[in-house]
């Protein structure tokens, strides 16, 4: 499973389940390269606006704000990137699903029984 670079309209965090191939895996590969490339330049901005030292409280709160917003889309890429890292000493089956389908929330991932902490949890049977 892939989390993906974008909440549910409810909120809930959107994963993928397939071979990387499609459609969606390449629109999540060019969301996450913008969501980078956002954050690279936000920082770029934080440093001049902070090594200029003429800010005012409000330019501060907005680039709190800003920072806030590109730092939860870097987390989210790095636990998805990191969630599909292989295992050290196992790389894992082989699945060849024909394709991508999309898992929308936790619920769709532990039955949304919510005991296991809001962790994303597979059915026995992705095992083989």
């Amino acid at each position: 499973m892939r989390l993906l670079p974008w909440l549910s309209p409810g909120g809930k965090p959107c994963f993928l389940a397939g071979d990387g191939t499609g459609f969606v895996s390449r629109l999540a590969d060019d969301v996450e390269a913008a969501q980078l490339d956002e954050a690279a330049e936000l920082v770029e901005e934080a440093r001049r606006v902070l090594d200029a030292r003429t800010w005012t409280p409000g330019e501060l709160h907005l680039l709190a704000v800003e920072l806030t917003a590109v730092l939860a889309n870097v987390r989210r890429v790095a636990e998805s990137r990191g969630a599909r890292l292989p295992a050290s000493d196992d790389d894992g089956p082989d699945v060849d699903d024909g394709g991508d389908w999309l898992v929308d929330g936790d619920d769709a991932l532990d039955g949304g029984d919510g005991g296991d902490g809001g962790r994303p949890r597979l059915p026995a049977e992705a095992f083989g």
